[in-house]
C-alpha cells in the first residue's frame, strides 16, 4: 500500500513536469511565431524602401535627361543640375539590402535571366526599336496577365526557376528599362520633329 502511494506521487511529479514543459514549449513556439511575423514585416518594409530608392533615382535621372531640361538657358540648366545632383547624392546615402535565400538552381536561373537582360540593354544604342520589342517579350514572360504581344517562352521558363523575390525584382527592372526606352524614344521623336520644323523654316527663307 505504501509502495503504491510512493509510485502514485512519483507519477504525479512526472506528469507535472511534463505538463510544465509542454506549456513552456507552447509559449516559446508562440513567441517565435510572433517574431516571424515581425521579421517578414521588416523584410517587406526594407524592400519597400529599396524600391522607393530606385524610383527616386530614376525620376531624378529622368528630369536631368528630359526634353524640358534641354530647352532652358545654360545658367538655369546648370542650377537645376546642381540641385538634381545634390538630391541624387542624398538618395545614394540610403543603403538598404534585403538578401534573398536561394538554392543553387535558383542562383543559376537568376544569373541566366540577368545575363539575357544585360545583352538586350547592350543593344540599345545600336537598335532601339528591336531592343524595345525584345524587352516587351521578356516583360510579357513575367506577367501573370494575358500579354498584349509575344512572350519569350525560354526566358519565362528561366524566370520560373528563380526565387519568388527575384522574380519580382526582374519584373521591376524590366518595367524600369521599358520606361527609360519610352522616354528615350520620345526624346528622339521630339528632336526629329524639331529638326524637321527647322528645315521647313529654312526652306521658306531660301
Amino acid at each position: 500500500m505504501a509502495q503504491a502511494k510512493i509510485n502514485a506521487k512519483a507519477n504525479e511529479g512526472r506528469f507535472c513536469r511534463s505538463s510544465s514543459m509542454a506549456d513552456r514549449s507552447s509559449r516559446l513556439l508562440e513567441s517565435l511565431d510572433q517574431l516571424e511575423l515581425r521579421v517578414e514585416a521588416l523584410r517587406e518594409a526594407a524592400t519597400a524602401i529599396e524600391q522607393e530608392r530606385e524610383i527616386l533615382l530614376e525620376m531624378i535621372h529622368s528630369i536631368q535627361n528630359s526634353q524640358d531640361m534641354r530647352q532652358i538657358s545654360d545658367g538655369e540648366r546648370e542650377e537645376l543640375n546642381l540641385t538634381a545632383n545634390r538630391l541624387m547624392g542624398r538618395t545614394l546615402t540610403v543603403e538598404v539590402s534585403v538578401e534573398t535565400i536561394r538554392n543553387p538552381q535558383q542562383q543559376e536561373s537568376l544569373k541566366h535571366a540577368t545575363r539575357i537582360i544585360d545583352e538586350v540593354v547592350s543593344k540599345f544604342l545600336n537598335d532601339l526599336g528591336n531592343a524595345k520589342s525584345h524587352l516587351m517579350s521578356l516583360y510579357s514572360a513575367c506577367s501573370s496577365e494575358v500579354p498584349p504581344g509575344p512572350v519569350d517562352q525560354k526566358f519565362q521558363s528561366i524566370v520560373i526557376g528563380c526565387a519568388l523575390e527575384d522574380q519580382k525584382k526582374i519584373k521591376r527592372r524590366l518595367e524600369t528599362l521599358l520606361r527609360n526606352v519610352e522616354n528615350s524614344d520620345k526624346a528622339i521623336k521630339l528632336l526629329e520633329h524639331s529638326k524637321s520644323l527647322q528645315q521647313n523654316a529654312e526652306s521658306r527663307f531660301n
